[in-house]
């Protein structure tokens, strides 16, 4: 057989059970291969769109995503996509073709470095450059993709390489995963110790929580000590938003530790936190705050950030190891009202007729919405709302970038979801900005029939960066740009439209797309001006 079929039956033994791809001259062989495998592939319509397919597929399921492109533009085309999966550590593995062997000491048409350009990006990437290593590399592939943190690693075929003949007794490597360790006892009496001095002991939570299984752990460790939690935009949902002891979400800025708790928090339990995800410049300025961490890695190295004790081990088993070890406590006063500023915040609708606040549209979007439907991000002024004031009820089910923060993750990331995830609904909100940078997926979802809804914030303009400029020079420049007929775009693709002009109409509008199946765009304006009052959120309502 072909290294190429052998390549096809290894991604089948990883369990990968669909590739969002383009097919292109130098992956003739991969593609023929997958059309006797039971894999499905998932033609899209730009590279782009199929990284960031991988990328939501992985962070949903906790399985490496897969996509394929060709040489030279399909793989640069795939770099935005694998970078947003890198930062936002979503396991993926992305496949790209070259040309022969013979051809890439040379300038040759189409060619460029793919493995060293991807580099920055992955995890590890290599260049196949002997057949019948392609179990070895595959494996490893998908070992380092889905170990912790996960994140995306790439592998190169070369036509010379996908073509080449082995024996038909090559065989797939069988999968192996690290099993956590436990954590340490006495690392764990000296965390406790320290939470039990604590006069307002915080949990920040990370989407390493989530990506560990460690909600319920987290869950039942603040629920028998008392101690509140704040989730990064990232770890949103480990904690029932429902609860009282659930704190506004981190993730926009230095104010965010303000309103979420941080910043009169003397210990910070930092649970499978990610530095990307808030930086700690912005909640431990002075550095005196006591840091307790817990995540399968050691801590990364950072001024603001040094850890009295590190508790390197699985986040469930050590959050269970700590809740042993402290005495039961109710919730903190302080914290039931951090928890009632931003409920106060989110029915602070300030509606005018023909326009919806970014209260009021959040308002309606989680009316419309079960406990475990999935919340799906696009990037804009828009996630900073969602971030700061969504509420999210169960682990996995609000989905935003904001490690790379990708503009366009959106629309793809809604067709992600509803493949990976088909028992359950998804609703993506994008900006008008972020929605047309993949606007050519809508034919994918209308092609595959998939029940996707995207809500889209209607405003005509990048309206964060028209936000910092007025903050920073009182004028903005350079943000205005035109929306296409929202009914007529639609229609050319085969989706549904509907206009949304009150916060009752979107909650309609939404839940009758679901109802409907296929795919819908539900268009809102969007009154932006409440931007400013994402600076002081919920201030006025935290008292002592």
């Amino acid at each position: 057989m072909q290294a190429a079929e052998l390549m096809v039956r290894c991604l089948e033994a990883e369990g990968v059970e669909r590739i969002f791809a383009i097919p292109g001259e130098e992956t003739l062989e991969i593609i023929d291969a997958l059309s006797r495998s039971p894999i499905d592939v998932v033609v899209v319509r730009h590279e782009q769109g199929a990284a960031f397919m991988a990328d939501v597929h992985g962070r949903l399921t906790g399985r490496a995503g897969v996509c394929l492109g060709t040489l030279g533009p399909g793989a640069t085309n795939l770099i935005t996509g694998v970078g947003d999966a890198y930062l936002d550590y979503a396991p993926m593995v992305a496949i790209t073709g070259q040309v022969k062997l013979d051809l890439v000491h040379k300038e040759s048409h189409q060619y460029v470095d793919v493995v060293d350009m991807l580099r920055p990006v992955t995890k590890w990437n290599a260049r196949i450059e002997r057949p019948e290593t392609v179990p070895e590399v595959v494996r490893k592939a998908f070992k380092l993709a889905e170990a912790e943190r996960p994140g995306p690693t790439h592998l190169e075929l070369s036509e010379t390489i996908a073509a080449a003949e082995l024996p038909s007794s090559a065989r797939p490597l069988a999968r192996s995963a690290p099993v956590p360790s436990r954590p340490d006892d006495a690392a764990v009496r000296q965390a406790a110790a320290i939470i039990r001095e604590a006069r307002r002991p915080v949990v920040l939570t990370g989407n390493g929580v989530i990506r560990g299984g460690a909600a319920g752990a987290l869950r039942e460790l603040c629920a028998h000590a008392g101690i509140p939690a704040c989730p990064t935009f990232m770890g949103k949902g480990a904690l029932d938003d429902r609860s009282l002891l659930s704190l506004p979400a981190v993730g926009l800025q230095a104010r965010d530790s303000v309103t979420a708790g941080l910043d009169e928090a003397d210990v910070v339990i930092c649970a499978g936190y990610d530095l990307v995800e808030f930086g700690p410049a912005a909640w431990n300025p002075d550095t005196l705050k006591r840091i307790i961490h817990v995540d399968r890695r050691p801590a990364e190295v950072d001024g603001h950030y040094i850890p009295e004790v590190e508790i390197v081990a699985g986040v469930a088993d050590t959050l269970r190891a700590l809740r042993d070890e402290l005495p039961a406590r109710d919730e903190p006063a302080y914290a039931t009202r951090l928890h009632v500023a931003v409920a106060t915040e989110l029915r602070a609708t300030l509606e005018r007729p023909g326009i919806v606040t970014p209260q009021a549209a959040i308002g309606a979007i989680r009316a419309a919405m079960e406990p475990e439907d999935i919340l799906i991000s696009d990037v804009g002024a828009h996630k900073l709302w969602l971030g700061r004031l969504f509420p999210a009820y169960e682990p996995g089910t609000v989905i935003i970038s904001n490690g790379f923060a990708t503009m366009g993750v959106g629309l793809p990331g809604a067709i992600a979801a509803a493949l990976a995830l088909p028992e359950r609904r998804a609703v993506t909100v994008s900006g008008d900005g972020g929605f047309l940078m993949n606007v050519q997926e809508m034919e994918t979802a209308a092609r595959l029939s998939l029940p996707v809804v995207v809500v889209v914030w209607v405003d005509g303009r990048y309206g964060v960066i028209g936000w910092k400029q007025e903050r920073r020079f009182g004028r903005t420049s350079a943000i205005d740009f035109g929306t296409p007929h929202w009914p007529s775009l639609a229609r050319a693709f085969g989706w549904e439209h509907e206009e949304a002009t009150d916060a009752p109409a979107l909650t309609a509008a939404i839940r009758a797309a679901t109802a409907r199946g296929g795919p819908s765009l539900v268009t809102v304006p969007i009154d932006y001006r409440q931007n400013v009052r994402l600076a002081n959120l919920g201030e006025p309502s935290l008292g002592a």
